[in-house]
C-alpha cells in the first residue's frame, strides 16, 4: 500500500529552507522530505524528454512524479483533434522513465460532459499508455453515471478535490487502484491553510480507501503563501502514524 504525497511544485519558500538540505537543486532539497510531487508547469509549456530524464535522475529511486495534461488539449482544444498534441506531451513526459506515477487532467469548469468526445478521447489515450490516469473535473455534468461508468471501464481515477465544485466532488469515483486527493486550499482556493483537525480527517479517509495493490496520492495545491509544504509534512506525518 503506497501513499505518495507531495506538493504542486518543488518551490521551497525562504521562510521554511532551513527544514530542508542546504545543498542540492531545489528539486533535491524537496525529494529529500517528500515521495512525489506534481508537474504544474506542464499544464503551460511544453519540456524537453532530456528534462524530464534530469528530475527523474535528480530524485530517489521510490520518488514518483504526477505529470499535468497540456492546457492545449484540455482548454483551448477541449479534448478534440489532440492526436499530435497527445503524443508529443507522452513522448516527452516518457523521459521520467519508471518515476513517472500519474498523469494528471484537469478540466475547465466550463466543459462539459459531452460521451462522443469523452469516449474517444479517453479511450485513444488509455490506448496509448499504461500509465496511471487521474481527471479532476469541474463541470456537473462529468459526474453523471454514464461518466462514472468510462472512468471505471477505462480504469481512470477521477480526482477528490477541495473545495470540491460539486459534492460529489468530495468523494473517490473510477478507478480502484488508483485514489488521488488534490488539496487547493479551502475556503480560499491556492491560499488557506489546512489545520490538523482538517489533515486528520484526511488522512485517515485516505488511510480508509487503502486495499492491497492500491495507490493513493495526496498534493498540496495551496501553494500561493507556502502552506502546501507544511501542510504535506504534517500530512505525511499523520499517515505514517495511522499506519
Amino acid at each position: 500500500m503506497t501513499v505518495s504525497i507531495g506538493c504542486a511544485g518543488w518551490s521551497i519558500p525562504s521562510q521554511l529552507a532551513a527544514q530542508f538540505p542546504l545543498t542540492g537543486s531545489h528539486l533535491e532539497r524537496y525529494a529529500s522530505r517528500f515521495n512525489a510531487v506534481e508537474i504544474n508547469s506542464s499544464f503551460y509549456r511544453s519540456h524537453l524528454t532530456k528534462t524530464y530524464s534530469r528530475w527523474a535522475n535528480s530524485t530517489p529511486d521510490d520518488f514518483r512524479f504526477s505529470v499535468k495534461v497540456p492546457r492545449e488539449i484540455t482548454h483551448q482544444r477541449r479534448l478534440v483533434n489532440v492526436d499530435q498534441e497527445l503524443a508529443r506531451f507522452l513522448d516527452e513526459s516518457a523521459g521520467l522513465g519508471a518515476k513517472l506515477g500519474v498523469l494528471l487532467i484537469q478540466l475547465p469548469p466550463s466543459l462539459k460532459f459531452t460521451p462522443s468526445v469523452a469516449e474517444d478521447f479517453f479511450g485513444s489515450l488509455r490506448q496509448r499508455t499504461s500509465v496511471p490516469i487521474a481527471c479532476e473535473p469541474r463541470h456537473a455534468e462529468w459526474f453523471s453515471v454514464r461518466a462514472v461508468q468510462l472512468f471505471e471501464d477505462l480504469h481512470i481515477c477521477r480526482v477528490v478535490a477541495d473545495p470540491a465544485p460539486v459534492p460529489l466532488a468530495a468523494v473517490p469515483a473510477g478507478s480502484r487502484s488508483l485514489y488521488y486527493f488534490r488539496l487547493h486550499g479551502s475556503p480560499k482556493i491556492y491560499y488557506s491553510n489546512y489545520d490538523t483537525a482538517r489533515l486528520t480527517d484526511t488522512a485517515r479517509r485516505l488511510i480508509a480507501y487503502q486495499t492491497s495493490g492500491t495507490t493513493s496520492w495526496c498534493i498540496f495545491d495551496n501553494t500561493a503563501e507556502g502552506y502546501a509544504i507544511t501542510n504535506g509534512m504534517t500530512f505525511r506525518n499523520l499517515i505514517n502514524d495511522f499506519r
